[in-house]
């Protein structure tokens, strides 16, 4: 950011990053350091949902680990097995076929069944909230509801959401993600890993070929 010229910095209207200290630290002294920059710190939403994901999952593996061991083994085969992508997978986009999986599956598990539906919510606020206030109030209607049910499996996204919670919401302001610059940079990620073994590059004005 140092090389960020001084013309340009009342320019910038915000900054979207992951919950790593380093860069949220990085942005903040910058902020502070310059009166010309009137910029909000924006903590990328998909990052937010790795942490609420991650969370169900663990618990997605709890309860599959004890329905393994408590439902008939033929039960479990039909109705668990095999249902990974299924949980993971948008619940708008599901065929007949799937949503009938999943309501077999989650008729076995009432806390898998909740945090589902959690999961979800969360996912919906960041999809339909369109102002701060709106979201604000949804955010904290969430917490109170997983903090109202017997749910542990979400306490450290909580933990999370209260020492992030300005640049969380931040978010809602115009939408901003990273979400372009992951893009480019999981292919060039792709690229390098495709370029493995090649040691150089022969231009042919006919057809490109390597050695």
């Amino acid at each position: 950011m140092a090389q960020i010229p001084a013309r340009l910095r009342p320019t910038i209207n915000y900054f979207s990053t992951d919950m790593w200290d380093g860069y949220l630290t990085a942005v903040e002294e910058f902020i502070a350091t310059h009166d010309d920059v009137t910029a909000r710190l924006v903590i990328d939403r998909f990052h937010v949902a790795q942490h609420y994901r991650q969370d169900f999952d663990d618990l997605r593996k709890q309860e599959l680990k004890q329905l393994k061991k408590a439902l008939p083994s033929q039960t479990y085969e039909q109705d668990c097995k095999g249902t990974l992508w299924l949980l993971r997978k948008n619940h708008a986009t599901l065929d007949d076929e799937e949503r009938l999986r999943l309501r077999h599956l989650l008729a076995h598990s009432q806390p898998l069944h909740q945090a589902y539906t959690l999961r979800k919510e969360m996912t919906a606020i960041f999809n339909q909230c369109q102002s701060l206030s709106v979201a604000e109030r949804r955010l904290k209607a969430w917490v109170r509801k997983v903090q109202d049910s017997d749910l542990d499996c979400f306490d450290d996204f909580i933990k999370t959401l209260a020492a992030h919670w300005q640049p969380i919401l931040n978010y809602f302001e115009e939408r901003v993600t990273s979400g372009f610059v992951e893009g480019l940079n999981n292919k060039i990620k792709t690229l390098k890993r495709r370029c493995y073994g090649i040691k150089k590059v022969i231009i042919n004005p006919k057809n490109w070929t390597t050695s």
